[in-house]
């Protein structure tokens, strides 16, 4: 594969890791605008796509798939991945990917579309259907009211007088309960269904509005 970019006058590997650790420091160490990632690297490693775009934001991920299946490949495109291209993609088309997903597209096979198509679909009728929507303890919607007012873990801490720890606790078991996957999801779910109201109720923010562009 470093061959293949070798004759391109506007490619240059900048580096080359065989593990997830040697990778993170790779793309610390030399800024890159595209990163090619093997597939086998990140199975089972649920988090390695965000701990690699918290560690260099703008980098723009492909990964290079064996296989690909709907649930996966989802996940992937969610979590931010730019392109998934199979192991027995042709040069000239793997140069094609990385120039395009290099100059801010997507990657994405008419199947791939489908699938997450047919995936946000049915999260957005879930999300709307009232009998789908989870039931919210007061301790976890007045720490909600306090997500969609910018509110830090640390801020929510002493506001409810417990520790820090204790609010990533119920963070964690409020995205499960809700299907988010961060602050902002969540801050954009309860907005949709007005959950920062019910937690109004309670003296956490009672009557400060939702602040978004804060998280």
């Amino acid at each position: 594969m470093r061959k293949v970019f070798a004759v391109e006058d506007d490619l240059r590997v900048v580096a080359q890791a065989d593990s997830l650790p040697t990778l993170h420091g790779a793309i610390q160490r030399y800024p890159s605008d595209v990163l090619l990632l093997e597939g086998a690297l990140i199975t089972a490693t649920s988090n390695a796509i965000p701990e690699i775009m918290h560690l260099a934001p703008n980098i723009k991920i492909i990964v290079q798939a064996s296989a690909t299946d709907e649930t996966n490949t989802v996940e992937l495109y969610r979590r931010g991945v730019r392109g998934i291209i199979p192991r027995s993609i042709s040069p000239d088309l793997l140069i094609k990917c990385v120039r395009k997903i290099a100059s801010g597209e997507t990657w994405i096979d008419n199947q791939s579309v489908n699938w997450v198509i047919e995936a946000y679909r049915s999260q957005a009728t879930q999300l709307t259907n009232p009998k789908s929507q989870p039931r919210l303890s007061p301790k976890e919607l007045a720490i909600i009211s306090c997500i969609t007012q910018g509110k830090r873990n640390k801020e929510i801490a002493y506001q409810l007088g417990t520790s820090e720890q204790v609010i990533k606790n119920y963070l964690r078991k409020i995205y499960d309960k809700l299907g988010v996957s961060d602050r902002l999801e969540l801050a954009l779910y309860c907005l949709h269904h007005q959950l920062h109201k019910k937690g109004g109720e309670l003296p956490v923010g009672q009557n400060q509005q939702p602040e978004i562009a804060k998280l």
